[in-house]
């Protein structure tokens, strides 16, 4: 139990950070992300699943994926132990949820995304701590 706690509070500590695509606030400032959209369970021996929901601003937000490629790439650079990592739109805060998730959870689109230069560059922007 208390392992998952700890795993838990350090998702949430680096998803916290992520600032928006437009605005000059962080994800957690805009409440698109909150520490109840963070679940971790054990699914094996020193395994985690990660699950993240967040909730665009708007429910036609055009940067619902860009924000999802976003927690995906800081989430795995950043999480210190072995994890499967799923995340979801917040059901029924998108008018393109099942789509978007698809997307955001899909190692070939994820992978094509980030070669990209561009996307890259604004992915880069969004996860960097700032000094």
């Amino acid at each position: 139990r208390f392992l998952i706690a700890a795993r838990l509070s350090r998702a949430s500590d680096i998803i916290r950070t992520i600032r928006d695509p437009e605005k000059p606030n962080t994800l957690e400032e805009l409440e698109v992300v909150t520490e109840n959209g963070v679940e971790v369970q054990e699914i094996g021996e020193d395994e985690y699943l990660v699950v993240i929901r967040f909730t665009p601003t708007v429910p036609h937000c055009s940067l619902a994926t860009l924000i999802g490629l976003c927690l995906r790439v800081k989430l795995q650079r950043c999480l210190p132990f072995r994890h499967k990592l799923e995340i979801y739109i917040s059901e029924g805060t998108h008018s393109t949820e099942e789509d978007i998730n698809k997307q955001i959870n899909d190692k070939e689109r994820v992978a094509a995304a980030m070669e990209n230069p561009n996307l890259r560059e604004i992915v880069e922007q969004c996860v960097t701590e700032p000094d």
